[in-house]
């Protein structure tokens, strides 16, 4: 979808801002007066209030060279956020972009960063995941090609949106590769559209199963024993700061690019959704184009693991032990809780090559995480406080909420193995979330700042209703972890 900033408004379709206010709705822009008594007449007739996401549509209006004009509402004048402008410019694509409209200018932003943010909500709200669908009906097809935001600083704007739209491309990246299917994205092949990214001054680093075989990664290299496909590590390297051998912020990614559970065989329902468990990788690499892409003035590192747990004859078996590259030993109880076994590998080496300020990782990692929280947060583990007020602070200004659950020695304890030094999993059925997250705790060096999200529940989501995301690949993770980087760690 085109983006564009213009001074005037042109196109099949306008929309106006309008605010709810007090004493009725305000509009954001200034109107004619027949314009606005038209308006007000169509308002009258329904029950929009200028809340947010309410919208009145207005088909081929005599005063307007628009064959449609359309209202939404933002909500309070004093409450706007960043967010709630991105919203607001999402509704009206959705509602558009299989409705015949060819363009659509939106009028009444108050300032160039609204009108910055605007336009990223519209970019957001395009997306479509349509190149395996060769036989869409009419109807079906986008009709939306672009998207024009008034503003009396359209330069100023295009200047705000550029480090946006750095972000919306890392977001659609991600999306994208949740939403490929499993014979397409494997191991290999995900690999090699990684190495791509490298045009963007991203330095990029690949790891075969010899090479992590010979670093002694036997707990990573063990979950994709079973597949045809060899597994992957994955490191993209942004060194962006004033000082290029300071130490780096690491972001780290599950990338189990199709999860039958192994010899432990998950249910046959449901199970085509798990090619979007390496939704957690996804997110990172997604973030590291971002940062290269907005030229970011910090150290970032990106890691991922990439693998796909197969049942074939050599596949890992309930009973196994295998030998971590941290030195620890593990008893797979379940092989079906693979993906720690996958990041606590990739932690090892993210420590060892980079010594790194702090780590993040990112997993669909436990159906658990699923009947705490929904699809509406996902779960965050640490060990600093201080880091989870940061990513708390960036997944609420990027509406990609987080919300803390707890760690300590009473959930440590279910882990422990009577023949390993630890199991890959906890008590059937008692907080596997956490228990998951304790798994991980034990590979992470002491005194270093580390965070986990589990997001199982926000990767993909079945029915979504939120304008910025499509149903299901919803690229979650890419906004967080950008703001995260933006806000903490840039010179």
């Amino acid at each position: 979808m085109q983006i564009k900033f213009s001074a005037e408004p042109a196109g099949d379709a306008v929309a106006y801002l309008a605010y709810e206010g007090d004493k009725g709705v305000e509009f954001a822009a200034d109107l004619d007066k027949s314009a606005e008594a038209a308006m007000r007449r169509a308002i009258a007739a329904g029950s929009f209030k200028g809340g947010a996401g309410q919208v009145v549509e207005i088909l081929a209006p005599e005063w307007s060279d628009a064959s449609r004009v359309m209202i939404v509402g933002v909500g309070k004048k004093t409450a706007v956020s960043e967010l709630g402008w991105q919203k607001a410019a999402a509704t009206l694509v959705k509602r558009l972009l299989t409705s015949g409209a060819k363009s659509l200018s939106i009028v009444g932003a108050p300032d160039r960063g609204v009108a910055a943010n605007l336009a990223f909500g519209a970019r957001l709200a395009g997306y479509r995941f349509d190149q395996y669908r060769l036989n869409l009906k009419t109807d079906k097809k986008p009709t939306l090609a672009s998207v024009s935001v008034v503003t009396d600083s359209a330069a100023g704007a295009r200047s705000d949106y550029a480090p946006l739209s750095a972000k919306a491309e890392g977001v659609e990246l991600a999306r994208n590769l949740v939403s490929e299917p499993p014979n397409v994205l494997h191991p290999e092949s995900y690999a090699e559209r990684i190495e791509e990214l490298s045009e963007l001054g991203l330095e990029i680093e690949v790891l075969d199963v010899a090479a992590m075989t010979k670093l002694g990664m036997g707990s990573l290299v063990g979950v994709g024993q079973g597949s045809v496909r060899g597994s992957r590590l994955v490191v993209l390297k942004w060194m962006g700061g004033k000082d290029k051998k300071a130490a780096p912020v690491a972001l780290i990614g599950k990338g189990v690019t199709f999860d039958t559970g192994g010899i432990s065989l998950k249910p046959g329902p449901g199970m085509q959704d798990m090619k979007g468990d390496m939704g957690g990788s996804a997110a990172v690499v997604g973030a590291m184009m971002a940062i290269a892409k907005r030229k970011a003035k910090a150290n970032v590192v990106g890691l991922v693991g990439l693998v796909e747990n197969m049942p074939d004859g050599n596949a890992q078996r309930p009973g196994d032990i295998v030998r971590a590259a941290a030195g620890k030993t593990i008893e797979i109880q379940n092989t079906d809780a693979e993906g720690r076994l996958v990041l606590c590998d990739v932690l090892w080496y993210a420590q060892k090559k980079f010594n790194p300020k702090a780590m993040v990782d990112l997993a669909t990692l436990t159906g658990a995480i699923i009947v705490s929280l929904g699809n509406e947060h996902a779960g965050i583990f640490s060990n600093s406080d201080d880091l989870v007020a940061k990513l708390t602070a960036a997944g609420k200004a990027e509406g990609e909420p987080i919300w803390r659950l707890p760690l300590g020695p009473g959930y440590d304890k279910q882990i422990d193995s009577e023949v390993a030094d630890m199991r890959n999993i906890g008590n059937a059925g008692n907080a596997g979330s956490i228990t998951a997250a304790q798994f991980l705790q034990r590979f992470v060096d002491e005194g270093r700042a580390w965070a986990h999200l589990d997001i199982a529940g926000t990767a993909w989501k079945p029915g979504n209703d939120n304008p910025l995301e499509p149903t299901w690949a919803t690229g979650w993770g890419v906004r967080i972890l950008d703001r995260f980087i933006a806000d903490n760690y840039e010179d």
